[in-house]
């Protein structure tokens, strides 16, 4: 896991991939005091970026930096 300082809202994140039956690509998942709070994902097969919330009500910041995080950390392009 890293800890960000760049994005203040983000206390941990790490980056992920899972290729399997339902999905096939690339991820950040953000976390705080080791729980899952969101994901944000790159999925080469349905060709379309998603983000999955883990934690009702999460701050909007949080998200925001999630998502810029995830433009600054993982290719845009989709592979094949």
């Amino acid at each position: 896991m890293v800890i960000m300082t760049n994005f203040s809202k983000i206390p941990e994140y790490t980056i992920a991939s899972d290729v399997g039956a339902e999905r096939d690509g690339i991820g950040i998942e953000i976390y705080q005091d080791n729980q899952l709070l969101l994901e944000v994902f790159r999925d080469d097969r349905k060709k379309r970026r998603e983000v999955t919330l883990y934690q009702p009500a999460l701050d909007l910041e949080l998200v925001e930096q999630a998502i810029a995080l995830f433009k600054q950390e993982i290719p845009w392009d989709f592979q094949e």
